[in-house]
């Protein structure tokens, strides 16, 4: 009797999984088949603890950074992606300041945190798990060890912010004159879709942007929040020396490029892990249903819709779906746009996905260049086989998708030759 009470259990709980609102439940990464926190990580950090472990790597300390400039070369992070944060937001917020400000260097994969006299912060894309975080203990006295974080990271990093999933935001602030953020004014989620005039509160920004205004350079007098706000002294900056001590940091500079890209890479790999877990949770309820024809029937629906669903979302992302027109050229401070384009893959013609635009729209060839990495090739195959098939039935003809009504038919052409050449799995018709 107990056996079969435990069995109907499982057949109710996994039609309540299975009813029609299942496709709009997050999925409780805690759980299986994720297992976030209780899963061994793989990805670029753990592999690199494993060779400090075995001694084939090292990382070098200095006296002003300790061990970040040594990490950043081993992980093949360029300093020119370095931007500064000052609004304290941060695990580490209370060593955070306008003349004290968070440095954060990323690729494709990993987001990295340097705070002065604190913790180095790491958010990596891992196989399975989408990003897992890190710290790395500047202590030159003891060997480098990554401490993997997770109920610390999760409250925001795991919430509606990031799209219930292990993910990375940006957030812009009003900021006081000590960066903690003026909660009464509101905030906002900076993504590529985000007007600038909304963009990079709590964060310094040196580029030039010709009248487009934007919250980056800026802090509150008060409490409150002004119901106009001059920002013209934070506009078209080129040099941050006389804010704080620059001297401090590996750069000078806080790119305005490497800002708009990093918006654009949170906000599209949190879309990417989100879809990823929908689809192999409802793979996984497949797997539980066993020879229940009604409950197979039921999950490979469920399965179905899924698919459906988070193909298009992706392909939205990939495509800039919604992406704020320029209305200026825009330009950085850095060498960050010519190191990020020297990491392309180009066709037969020279053209990359990797190119900018930086006139009306951040890259000439709007389709994103996560399509070429490890955290869209580690996708579900059935998922990644549907966003090609999608992507290439969608620029092969005059379809209209909301949000991507920009995108004209030379745009469709060139992407669609690009990614016939440079990524693999693409359909050749």
């Amino acid at each position: 009797m107990m056996r079969s009470f435990v069995f109907w259990f499982f057949i109710a709980a996994l039609a309540n999984n299975l009813n029609s609102s299942a496709l709009a439940q997050r999925v409780n990464y805690e759980e299986a088949p994720i297992n976030y926190s209780t899963s061994k990580p793989d990805n670029r950090i753990s592999q690199l603890q494993d060779q400090l472990t075995d001694h084939t790597v090292s990382l070098s300390f200095d006296e002003h950074t300790g061990y970040l400039r040594s990490l950043l070369e081993t992980l093949r992070v360029p300093v020119s992606s370095q931007v500064l944060t000052f609004g304290r937001t941060s695990l580490q917020d209370d060593k955070i300041s306008p003349t004290t400000p968070r440095a954060i260097y990323f690729t494709d994969d990993i987001h990295l945190g340097f705070v002065q006299n604190g913790l180095i912060e790491i958010a990596v894309q891992d196989s399975k798990l989408g990003m897992v975080f890190y710290t790395l203990r500047q202590t030159p006295d003891e060997p480098p060890v990554f401490q993997r974080q997770t109920n610390s990271c999760l409250t925001c990093h795991g919430a509606a912010r990031t799209k219930n999933v292990p993910g990375v935001l940006i957030r812009s602030v009003y900021p006081d004159p000590e960066g903690h953020p003026v909660v009464a004014a509101g905030s906002f989620l900076s993504t590529h879709r985000s007007p600038l005039s909304q963009r990079w509160g709590g964060w310094y920004v040196t580029g030039r942007h010709g009248e487009q205004q934007h919250l980056g350079n800026f802090v509150l007098t008060s409490a409150k929040k002004p119901k106009t706000i001059d920002n013209s002294a934070g506009h078209n900056l080129e040099r941050l020396a006389d804010r704080f001590d620059t001297t401090k940091y590996l750069g000078p500079h806080s790119d305005l490029v490497a800002l708009m890209v990093l918006e654009h890479q949170t906000d599209t790999l949190n879309v990417l892990t989100q879809t990823s877990f929908e689809v192999r949770h409802a793979e996984y309820l497949l797997s539980q249903a066993g020879e229940n024809s009604e409950q197979k029937a039921a999950a490979t629906k469920l399965l179905n819709d899924r698919l459906v669903k988070n193909t298009e979302q992706i392909v939205k992302a990939f495509l800039f779906a919604d992406e704020v027109a320029l209305t200026s050229s825009v330009s950085g401070t850095s060498e960050f746009a010519t190191h990020f384009a020297m990491n392309s893959k180009r066709d037969s013609k020279g053209r990359s996905l990797r190119d900018f635009d930086l006139q009306t729209r951040m890259f000439k060839f709007p389709c994103s260049y996560l399509i070429e990495t490890p955290a869209f090739r580690d996708l579900p195959e059935t998922l990644r086989e549907q966003v090609l098939i999608r992507l290439s039935k969608f620029l092969n003809s005059d379809e209209s998708i909301k949000g991507l009504e920009r995108l004209s038919a030379i745009d469709r052409t060139a992407i669609l030759e690009i990614l016939r050449e440079t990524v693999p799995g693409f359909p050749a018709n």
